[in-house]
């Protein structure tokens, strides 16, 4: 593919990301913000990752589709994304609206395109790329483009080779020798289904697969559709995409598949979010956050300051104040404070939106304690959300818990002790 056609490939595709349903299992993350809108590694929002895969291809007119909690997903995009007036480029939020013709909310994927077809229809594009907003993945949509047109296919998805653990909680599809899709079941349960959907090894060497387990193919939730067909595919009273429309479309259309295989991560669960945050801490993080880059609102903090730290496997994020503190296998957001010995194992601290005042911490219901892990404070194995205020000599472990829990303090889920946002644990709490 040469660079001049990439670039023309871009320019005539429209970027359509999902804003996400109630994210209920990822709850209480999601209890006052969108799936999308949750915070990542310390400074990111998940939202960042598909918009900055679309920045870095070269596509940049891009949709967001929104409807639950939506408010600071959409403080977020007007303080993060901003271009040039000049380039035709822009991200633009579209919320669940009632119309004339249609008073109810999104009811799928699919539901939520046609909803906003109007509003697609006054860009002339060739091609829909319909990505999820709350995937961890780097992909050069320039290249999955490029195989759909190659192909002169209607609709091309994006796949992933899965073992079969994975399997039977995701869309499983098959397909011939040309990649073409000739089958696509929505996660199979039955192990007979399951062996009859088993990707051919024959098939792994001209993929370039050099597993020697059984693995299936994916669907990635990422798909590209030609802007006529889009408009036809979705000219009934269908809902979900893997559910109804791709099924469908294979038996009337030219669906292919893209197989990818790097890193790819559904957040999906509190466990898989708690995994992939601590994974950045790591020696050689799955996901690279660094190039090409991940973009985001640009805050203009200061540098993080330490007063005395033993820090082993930590990413330690901007405006931080800490002080004699102990950190372990952790993420520190945003002006995150830490005092005099903290310690803190296996710990994501989403970091605050402000920093503390008298005033704040003299308010009844934050007991005059700072934002922050206060003095001498033990955390593990645990999510401190947004502004949370944690007293002096807590314990917060979720170790004798059960797997899930819930506490008017904090809440137990996937085994992981998590403390709300704007949360407060009193002095000397031992949980």
């Amino acid at each position: 593919m040469t660079p001049s056609r990439a670039s023309y490939l871009a320019q005539q595709t429209l970027g359509i990301i999902m804003g996400g349903g109630q994210g209920t299992r990822l709850f209480p993350l999601t209890r006052e913000r969108s799936k999308p809108a949750t915070p990542l590694a310390g400074k990111y929002r998940l939202v960042d990752i598909p918009i900055s895969n679309c920045i870095n291809s070269g596509i940049a007119r891009m949709y967001l589709l929104t409807q639950f909690n939506s408010a600071s997903l959409h403080r977020h995009m007007s303080q993060s994304f901003k271009f040039d007036h000049f380039n035709g480029g822009f991200v633009e939020i579209l919320a669940a609206e009632q119309t004339f013709s249609n008073t109810s909310w999104y009811q799928g994927t699919a539901d939520a395109v046609r909803k906003n077809l109007m509003h697609f229809k006054n860009n002339d594009f060739a091609y829909a790329l319909i990505l999820s907003g709350d995937q961890l993945y780097q992909m050069d949509f320039r290249e999955i483009v490029q195989a759909h047109v190659e192909k002169s296919a209607d609709l091309t998805i994006a796949t992933l080779p899965v073992p079969v653990q994975e399997a039977t909680s995701l869309g499983i599809l098959q397909m011939n020798g040309e990649n073409r899709i000739t089958r696509f079941e929505e996660k199979p349960k039955e192990p007979a289904m399951l062996e009859s959907l088993r990707l051919d090894r024959d098939q792994y060497g001209p993929l370039g697969i050099q597993r020697d387990d059984d693995l299936y193919l994916a669907s990635m939730g990422i798909y590209v559709f030609n802007r006529d067909v889009l408009f036809e595919l979705l000219n009934n009273n269908l809902t979900d995409f893997g559910k109804h429309i791709i099924p469908g479309a294979i038996n009337t259309h030219r669906v292919f598949s893209y197989v990818f295989q790097g890193y790819w991560e559904d957040i999906g669960t509190i466990r898989s979010f708690f995994e992939a945050n601590l994974d950045q801490a790591a020696d050689l993080p799955k996901f690279n956050f660094f190039s090409p880059p991940v973009y985001t609102r640009p805050r203009f903090l200061p540098a993080s300051k330490l007063n005395g730290a033993a820090i082993d496997h930590a990413v330690v994020a901007d405006g931080c104040v800490i002080t004699n503190s102990r950190i372990q296998y952790s993420v520190i957001g945003v002006r995150s404070v830490l005092q005099e010995g903290a310690h803190l194992n296996r710990v994501v601290m989403m970091g605050t939106d402000y920093y503390d005042t008298a005033s704040r911490r003299s308010r009844p219901e934050h007991r005059d304690i700072p934002l922050g892990i206060g003095r001498g404070t033990r955390v593990e194995n645990a999510i401190i959300d947004k502004n949370a205020r944690i007293g002096d000599g807590c314990v917060l472990t979720p170790a004798g818990k059960p797997e899930n829990f819930d506490h008017p303090l904090y809440y137990v889920r996937d085994g992981i002790l998590i403390v709300p946002k704007g949360g407060v644990i009193p002095h000397g709490t031992v949980i």
